[in-house]
């Protein structure tokens, strides 16, 4: 019979934790330095979580960590880790573990529930709807340059009328995942550029630009170079929609990539926001690995 047991002492399963989750950073092209960072980072979030050990007739075949935190006022939650160990995989383990961690956030008073993936889990969460997915690249060499398709620095007429439409699409895409309603959107959006540009064009370590084809502007890219050790962060390339299907995606995503190198880094990073379809198919088209996919449902969840 399985059972879930609370543990008072929780340091085994933080070193196997780290240790999962140093592998996956690795694979994903991240260096030691960015590695241990971002390991560093998910130490130091804030979170009161329970971890429990997943025993079956008093073996431990794996753990399952869950928390119940306030998110707008909302009690939501939250799956940290779920993991069975490889020789005790696929025995039905792990859905008693997901089912498990429902119950307990649910008597705790959460109606959704979050899960961030950081490993493979086969079908297990596919009722839960993604959110979004972070995904990188190491760049092993110079990207081909795509005919006629270049990229210039934005220039300072250019910059109100892209921080405007950056904005409202940052919005629709949180919207879209399902993440917040319009207006915890929109205010998230207005938090969050303030926080990330806070000095427009001159914003240091900020890489602003338009892609042009034969002089003509077909797009724009914003890029946060040293986002980790050696790790650019791309928080936007984007073609405008009337340009779209002549592969000029691939372009923006070459000159994101010459923008990485000429600034001393070799990974690029991005976030695709869930319901972005085309976006996931084109990343993964070119070699983007998902590091983290996040993904939620409401409790109880319907078994539809």
């Amino acid at each position: 019979m399985t059972e879930f047991n609370a543990l008072g002492d929780s340091a085994d399963w933080q070193k196997d934790f780290e240790r999962r989750l140093t592998a996956t950073l690795l694979a994903a092209g991240l260096g030691e330095a960015a590695t241990q960072r971002t390991i560093e980072e998910t130490r130091g979030r804030p979170g009161n979580r329970t971890v429990a050990g997943i025993t079956d007739a008093g073996t431990r075949v794996g753990y399952v960590a869950v928390s119940v935190e306030d998110d707008g006022g909302v009690p939501t939650g939250r799956i940290v880790d779920l993991h069975v160990a490889t020789d005790h995989a696929g025995r039905g383990y792990e859905e008693a573990a997901r089912d498990w961690a429902e119950e307990w956030c649910a008597e705790r008073g959460a109606g959704r529930m979050d899960i961030r993936i950081t490993e493979p889990v086969g079908a297990l969460f596919d009722g839960y709807g993604v959110r979004g997915q972070l995904r990188a690249r190491r760049i092993a060499s110079p990207p081909e340059p795509v005919d006629g398709v270049t990229a210039r620095p934005m220039t300072p007429a250019e910059y109100p009328e892209w921080l405007a439409a950056e904005k409202l699409a940052y919005v629709d895409d949180i919207v879209r995942s399902g993440a917040k309603s319009p207006e915890d959107a929109a205010r998230k959006s207005d938090d969050d550029f303030a926080k990330l540009i806070p000095e427009g064009l001159a914003t240091p370590g900020t890489t602003l630009l338009v892609i042009e084809v034969a002089g003509e502007p077909i797009g724009t890219g914003w890029l946060k170079h040293g986002h980790l050790p050696g790790v650019t962060y791309g928080y936007s390339l984007h073609i405008d929609e009337r340009y779209r299907g002549n592969g000029y995606g691939r372009a923006a995503m070459a000159a994101g990539e010459q923008a990485t190198l000429a600034a001393g880094d070799e990974v690029l990073m991005f976030t695709v926001w869930g319901g972005n379809e085309v976006a996931m198919n084109l990343y993964t088209s070119v070699g983007y690995r998902i590091v983290e996919e996040y993904r939620s449902t409401g409790l109880p969840r319907s078994e539809a």
